[in-house]
């Protein structure tokens, strides 16, 4: 565990010195934030769409939840990440694309996404691809179904402005300071139906 863990550092710290608007962090997320952003989520809520995972930390606490392996959607843009998931959950869908593509059609991501994790730098993207990525999350979301959005500021990450634009409302499900930086994770969801919210975008 120690070598894995060592591996999984070593590989943020290289990434985010390539690129650190696309990785946030110079570490891994924990597992007490794991635990925190996937603890609402149980095997009723697949398919699942997970946004950044990186690694794979909070990939690996939605199995440990019962979130079958199979039903878990991870959307990686970074080739480096994408190998190392492809390694560590073969029998996941990986998609290697930007998530503001979400809305361009994606026969991989199934009907009816039940739940989203993300761990996207939001606070770090400009409005319009954060209006896109929401978009797109919610365009694959059945009725009912939340995005998990963990962040490092004091507030949630998605301005308010931008929520109601989009017909969404955010409520602050907990937090931890056993994370480097410490996290609060946030539920985001609907307000009204997604037929308005993309009028209301166009």
């Amino acid at each position: 565990m120690t070598s894995i863990c060592a591996y999984g550092d070593l590989h943020f710290f290289r990434s985010w010195l390539a690129d650190p608007l696309r990785v946030a962090s110079v570490t891994p997320s924990s597992r007490s934030l794991a635990r925190l952003i996937t603890r609402e989520i149980d095997p009723r809520y697949g398919p699942v769409l997970e946004l950044g995972p990186g690694t794979g930390v909070f990939t690996r606490a939605l199995i440990e939840r019962g979130v079958r392996e199979e039903d878990i959607v991870l959307v990686e843009s970074g080739p480096d990440f994408a190998a190392v998931l492809k390694a560590r959950f073969p029998a996941s869908t990986i998609l290697s694309i930007d998530a503001a593509r979400l809305a361009d059609g994606h026969s991989e991501i199934p009907a009816g996404i039940g739940a989203a994790v993300s761990g996207l730098p939001l606070l770090s993207m400009p409005t319009r691809k954060v209006m896109a990525i929401l978009s797109g999350i919610f365009l694959h979301m059945r009725p009912g179904g939340h995005l998990y959005q963990f962040t490092y500021g004091p507030r949630c990450p998605i301005p308010r402005p931008l929520l109601d634009r989009l017909g969404l409302r955010a409520r602050r499900i907990g937090g931890t300071i056993r994370n480097f930086p410490p996290a609060s994770v946030y539920r985001i969801s609907r307000r009204k139906p997604f037929a308005a919210m993309h009028r209301t975008c166009d």
